[in-house]
């Protein structure tokens, strides 16, 4: 943890998110540097998820799933369990620096500045920038961090770390594109939020997680020697990116694939063929895509339309089976306040299909994942008939 003093009105405070001189760092920071605004390394929904300890209550699961954020929540409830636990070997719950800081600025009257760009944002432009493969190791790292057993030498190398960022650094060799969003892009944004401050007059102390200290303070060196400011950019890291061309490509020559099958086989081999073409893609897509929520513990009901819906929603790049296979399952196992509060105290990987919320998400997922599958499996076996 340090504290970096670029002039008189910039105070970078880098944190461990998980450790109690952290918490002890800002709160003398705050006190004797005595500043105007006081900025924080959140965006406003984790800001107010650290404020509302029970914002789970209100979070609407359909909403979620229509949305086509099933993948992002879960990931966020994978890490905050798996950073919690490193929290409760430290004894400092994650995120009690940023807590201090926000309760020292309101209790000394200081504007409380949110750094940084909104988390789903930063998600979805990760996302939007990984490749299949680099999607797939995200998936798997994920979900490989989770088995991890935290040990004595983890928490001594993580004392003076921040958590997420060490994690980020270890996946940017294999995956680039999670440095770019997850940390350069952000470091860019939490720079410039903290010139708007500066080019206001005010003088801010910052705190940041120290995997972002070094990057942040030479985007402000640098803007302040150059004397350079381009507000605009703020809005362009703030932009989601379509999604790629070639993925759009492939959505829609599936159907295209498909039809040309059905119309091909019905002129040149009859009625019977084309009907066992049609047979073949219900059987291998619905399967697998039940099969999906079966692996997730899903309700029947939801497995039954998983099996119904895959075979159609494949043709129609707008819609997925998960979608309806997770509405459904909200519907036959409705989320619990009890669920909720059991969120961010799951502790083992089995109890993701024992809470209502996460088996949803699971079914969603998986859902998805067998539909993708069904379709890879059932398009060169349709091409095999024709032989």
């Amino acid at each position: 943890m340090f504290v970096e003093k670029i002039n008189e009105k910039i105070i970078l405070i880098g944190t461990s998110h998980i450790s109690e001189e952290s918490v002890n760092l800002v709160k003398n920071t705050i006190i004797k540097e005595n500043p105007d605004c006081v900025g924080v390394e959140l965006c406003e929904q984790r800001f107010n998820s650290l404020k509302n300890k029970k914002a789970w209550e209100n979070m609407s699961i359909p909403k979620v799933i229509r949305e086509g954020k099933t993948y992002l929540l879960l990931t966020n409830i994978i890490l905050a369990n798996y950073q919690r636990k490193l929290g409760e070997e430290f004894g400092v719950a994650p995120g009690t620096e940023m807590m201090k800081a926000i309760e020292l600025a309101e209790t000394l009257n200081k504007e409380i500045v949110l750094l940084d760009r909104d988390i789903q944002t930063t998600f979805r432009r990760s996302w939007s920038y990984m490749s299949l493969k680099e999607k797939l190791k995200f998936i798997f790292y994920i979900f490989s961090g989770f088995f991890e057993e935290v040990d004595e030498e983890m928490i001594e190398n993580l004392k003076n770390k921040d958590l997420l960022n060490e994690a980020l650094n270890e996946l940017s060799e294999e995956i680039p594109n999670i440095k770019k969003t997850l940390i350069d892009e952000r470091n860019e944004y939490i720079a410039l939020k903290i010139l708007e401050k500066y080019r206001e007059g005010k003088k801010i102390v910052a705190v940041i997680g120290a995997g972002h200290l070094e990057g942040v303070k030479k985007i402000i060196e640098e803007s302040l020697i150059k004397d350079i400011f381009i507000p605009e950019h703020k809005k362009e890291l703030e932009i989601v990116p379509k999604k790629r061309n070639k993925l759009k490509i492939i959505a829609y020559a599936v159907p295209a694939i498909f039809l040309s099958a059905v119309i091909y086989g019905f002129y040149s081999k009859g009625l019977s063929f084309t009907l066992n073409i049609m047979l073949a893609w219900i059987l291998i897509n619905g399967s697998l895509s039940a099969l999906g929520v079966i692996f997730a513990l899903g309700h029947p009901l939801s497995v039954l339309t998983a099996f119904v819906v895959a075979p159609i929603t494949s043709l129609n790049p707008a819609l997925a089976a998960g979608w309806f296979a997770g509405l459904t399952e909200a519907k036959m196992r409705t989320p619990r306040v009890k669920d909720f509060e059991e969120l961010s105290k799951i502790e083992r990987v089995r109890e993701y299909w024992k809470n209502n919320i996460t088996r949803i998400l699971l079914v969603t997922a998986f859902a998805n994942i067998g539909s993708t599958v069904g379709t890879l499996v059932a398009l060169p076996y349709l091409i095999t008939l024709f032989k």
